[in-house]
């Protein structure tokens, strides 16, 4: 049988792949920390493990809930193995929330709106830098020209088409401010071409 493989190689092979938030970093090494925490004391890999009290990102961050410090993690509990090696990462430089937030935005931009964008990292923790953030909000049109392109032949040629439209550039995370002028060109240019 081969033996399990360390937090920290775990940690360096998700990174390896990708870059990772420190967020979504936690969340994985939690759950193998867990596991093999359960492999140690010799329990059922189907057994429920009761959670800290914590729900959502506050026990993901391990943040104050409602004003309260939340409580330091035991010696060797897989919290604190997990955050020594988190911690280890960041000294290193294998994670940086900046990097992470710069790779999301040059993998999502050319199919996603800046509402996307924007959502996908709240989610992570991630903010973008006041230079990203203007130069996403500058390419905002152009980029759902080209989706709208990609995606459909021509201009709408009655409301439900309109509607359709709207909703796919929508749903992809452009504003309504910018669908509206990719809809209202493209009629304008199919207009020009008639």
């Amino acid at each position: 049988m081969k033996a399990p493989q360390s937090l920290k190689a775990r940690a360096l092979q998700l990174l390896a792949q990708r870059d990772q938030s420190p967020v979504e970093l936690r969340r994985k090494l939690l759950a193998r920390a867990r596991d093999l925490a359960r492999q140690a004391s010799g329990t059922v890999s189907g057994e429920v493990v009761a959670g800290d009290g914590l729900s959502g990102d506050a026990a993901l961050l391990n943040k104050p809930v409602n004003g309260m410090p939340a409580p330091p993690d035991p010696p060797g509990s897989p919290e604190s193995e997990v955050d020594a090696v988190l911690r280890w990462l960041e000294e290193k430089r294998f994670v940086s929330v900046e990097r992470f937030a710069e790779a999301r935005v040059n993998a999502r931009s050319p199919r996603f709106g800046n509402l996307r964008i924007r959502h996908e990292l709240a989610q992570h923790g991630a903010v973008l830098s006041e230079e990203a953030n203007q130069a996403l909000v500058a390419s905002e049109l152009d980029r759902a020209r080209a989706v709208h392109a990609c995606r459909f032949a021509g201009a709408p040629s009655d409301l439900k088409q309109s509607a359709r439209q709207a909703r796919f550039l929508a749903a992809r995370g452009f504003s309504a401010d910018v669908i509206r002028r990719v809809l209202r060109e493209s009629a304008r240019d199919d207009d020009t071409a008639s």
